[in-house]
């Protein structure tokens, strides 16, 4: 009898500390889950595909890195109530943040041109119909959104996308792995000195490890400090700096192994199911779906295509915000997805230019498919000035204050720059003398 009186108490209060602990959750779990968009999948059914479970090992090192580098993120946003573009236009002059924002314009704008194309595909696989068409109205979806929607009631809606990742998890479910064969390829390194493998080594970190991700996780820790007026920037006022920074880590580690789950189960049914059987020449996240269809099964296929789907309308507002915000901030506009779009007009164009840009990439001959794959091993190269950059910022007092990154943090944040600069200078050596 008290029993039974007491279980709807004890489910609620389950529920409340749930939703309560779910709030807490902002830019990091956002950023991680981003992170796994269209083109991320397409980069890990490759990896799998192409290496089988040997690459699974690369989800292990870029874990610490990816938490490092995005702790850090967060911090210079929230300490200094800018983003790192803001922070680099101020400390560094207009021509560095404008050589870094080119090239980030470029490779955010091939992603998001490849990630409504694999939209458009998954929902053409899954209903028919033109894809053209899903390829306009998902990137007209994605820009009207974050123009026109409340800041809170969006940010929420992005939360909640981020639940969508979960059909890999099923997919890895419904499919059989050797995991012996698994294990040993997570927890045992394994490495081909040769371009093919370098390059999708560079691939596979210029997805985990983004500019964009930089970029967006620190713009959004100042956003979310704007809009709070019982916040100010750390730097000023260093009261909470502690709780604040513990809750930047936990969002940060929660969101990073989030990604990074997501990534492992890709590789994983990749590997059990496409290599396996000699099917290895993948282009792109919707060819994996549809591979996967004859050999796993229907099922596979359609958590796969439903999955790209659900990524893709929660990282294409990333990509073209992340844009938005570091040219906005390069030119010390007024910046902010709360803001609304008379009180930040030129914030919200670069915004809609961004989005355009990538619709408009799918109507030229220019196969956004192909570009996926070389977009990111524009970001990993991208990175590791970015991260250079960053590292110093961090270090400076009159930018951080009192706050500067120092321990533990700032020497894994200059491991995960150093680690991605090896990287990048192993594929080009590799790839320059033809693999040997």
């Amino acid at each position: 009898m008290t029993t039974s009186k007491l279980t709807p108490k004890v489910q609620r209060r389950a529920t409340f500390r749930f939703k309560n602990f779910f709030k807490k959750l902002g830019p990091g779990l956002i950023t991680g889950a981003s992170d796994d968009d269209p083109s991320g999948i397409g980069t890990y059914s490759q990896a799998g595909a192409q290496l089988g479970f040997g690459i699974g090992w690369t989800m292990l090192l870029t874990y610490p890195l990816m938490v490092a580098i995005q702790e850090i993120s967060g911090r210079i946003g929230r300490v200094t109530g800018h983003g790192i573009a803001g922070n680099v236009c101020r400390n560094y002059g207009p021509a560095c943040v404008w050589s870094l924002v080119v090239l980030l314009f470029i490779a955010n704008t091939i992603n998001i041109a490849a990630d409504l194309g694999a939209m458009a595909d998954a929902l053409k696989l899954l209903i028919g119909g033109p894809g053209i068409l899903y390829v306009v109205a998902f990137g007209a979806v994605s820009i009207l959104a974050q123009i026109f929607f409340n800041y809170d009631r969006y940010v929420a809606i992005l939360k909640w996308l981020t639940l969508c990742l979960f059909a890999y998890v099923i997919a890895l479910a419904v499919v059989h792995v050797p995991w012996g064969q698994a294990a040993r390829g997570i927890l045992i390194p394994q490495i081909q000195w040769n371009g093919g493998f370098l390059t999708t080594l560079v691939a596979i970190l210029g997805t985990t490890i983004s500019p964009y991700l930089f970029i967006w996780q620190s713009s959004t820790e100042a956003e979310e400090q704007r809009v709070d007026h019982k916040k100010t920037p750390l730097k000023k006022d260093a009261t909470d700096a502690r709780e604040e920074f513990q809750r930047i880590r936990l969002d940060t580690m929660i969101g990073m192994a989030f990604s990074n789950l997501i990534a492992i189960s890709i590789i994983i049914t990749t590997a059990a199911t496409l290599h396996a059987h000699g099917k290895t020449d993948i282009a792109s996240s919707a060819d994996a779906a549809k591979a996967l269809e004859p050999i796993a099964g229907p099922f596979a296929g359609l958590i796969f295509s439903l999955g790209i789907i659900g990524t893709g309308l929660l990282a294409i507002p990333v990509l073209a915000g992340s844009t938005a915000y570091a040219i906005g901030e390069g030119r010390k506009w007024k910046v902010g997805l709360s803001r609304k779009p008379r009180e930040a007009v030129a914030f919200y164009t670069v915004l809609a230019l961004s989005g355009l840009v990538g619709i408009g990439l799918n109507f030229t001959p220019i196969d956004p498919m192909k570009a996926l794959y070389w977009s990111a091993v524009i970001n990993g190269v991208l990175a590791a000035p970015v991260m250079v950059i960053l590292m110093l910022l961090v270090r400076r007092k009159e930018v951080m204050g009192k706050l500067v990154v120092k321990g533990w943090l700032y020497w894994l944040g200059w491991a995960s720059t150093v680690a991605m600069g090896f990287c990048i200078i192993g594929m080009a050596v590799s790839l320059f003398t033809g693999g040997h």
